[in-house]
């Protein structure tokens, strides 16, 4: 038995506007990144162990725990049948106002805006943009991306309207489809999987004043509650890198009743990890067993060679 934690974090699995990759090799990655999972690791419950983990309490050896962030409709439809037919339990972070449809995911529509331009070039803030072909455009996309998740939610808003205005895409936006709804979220719940907050509308909660931060994380919980029927006492911070988050936001996600929030800080947990600072790797799903067993090796929890 050990006292060690790995947690895993997938988003997507399909390509979208914001994440392109290769049609259907998302899909192939995840299955053979869970089948390797299930060879070589013990899956757990994250909410269980990290309950076991702040009791002092052992885990299994190579104890992992998996979890996918905002609510793709893929989620839905891809993951949760894979992790049905591999026996794992995982937990789904969820944007309450992405589930209803209130609020667009905004790196989504940038994304979108992007690929569907009509405009050659973009002028914005001071600096003009050439998208003469994909990749360039692509990159000036995840540019733009970077810049604006430094502002408030409001103003992320407002920039990628603005955005969106001067690139003049060519046809109606679909990216709202690409979220589940609050349907399919109470199906995962239905088919025992465990749902957590992932704030209301996905705003870096840094970024925010502390009122909104404490309003947002106990809205989001209620929410959840109420229409899933579900405690949602685990939280991910959007984007969840250690500039992200605050003391304000520390204080926040105490004061909405969560447990525990993970962040997206490479690391292994043991019992001393703060309840409010999980440590959690990001794994892709089009990159396959090469970028899960880079996760393994550096937690020390890599499949050992056969005879």
């Amino acid at each position: 038995m050990a006292q060690q934690l790995l947690v895993l974090g997938w988003h997507n699995v399909h390509p979208t506007f914001g994440f392109p990759a290769s049609p259907r090799r998302g899909e192939r990655g995840l299955a053979s990144q869970l089948r390797t999972l299930a060879r070589c690791a013990n899956v757990v419950d994250l909410g269980q162990a990290l309950t076991a983990l702040e009791a002092g309490r052992e885990l299994p050896p190579r104890a992992v725990a998996l979890t996918f962030d905002d609510g793709y409709r893929d989620n839905h439809d891809v993951v949760a049948p894979m992790l049905r037919a591999t026996g794992l339990p995982a937990t789904f972070f969820l944007v309450p106002e992405f589930l209803s449809g209130t609020t667009d995911v905004w790196w989504e529509r940038l994304g979108w805006a992007v690929a569907r331009r009509s405009a050659t070039t973009l002028s914005w803030e001071g600096t003009t943009y050439r998208l003469s072909d994909q990749g360039t455009a692509r990159r000036v996309a995840a540019v733009l991306a970077e810049r604006f998740k430094a502002r408030t939610g409001v103003a992320r808003a407002h920039a990628v309207e603005e955005v969106v205005e001067r690139l003049r895409p060519v046809g109606p936006d679909p990216t709202r489809r690409l979220l589940m709804t609050w349907d399919q979220a109470r199906s995962l719940v239905r088919q025992g999987f465990s749902v957590g907050s992932h704030t209301s509308r996905h705003d870096i909660l840094s970024r925010e004043p502390a009122g909104d931060q404490v309003e947002d994380l106990r809205s989001a919980r209620a929410l959840l509650q109420d229409r899933l029927q579900v405690e949602a006492s685990l939280l991910a911070y959007p984007n969840g890198r250690d500039v992200d988050y605050d003391d304000t936001s520390l204080a926040a996600v105490q004061a909405a009743g969560h447990t525990h929030a993970v962040t997206t800080v490479d690391g292994v947990n043991g019992p001393e990890v703060p309840r409010y600072e999980v440590r959690r790797t990001v794994v892709f799903p089009e990159r396959g067993v090469p970028d899960l067993l880079k996760a393994l090796l550096h937690s020390g929890r890599a499949p050992r060679p056969g005879p």
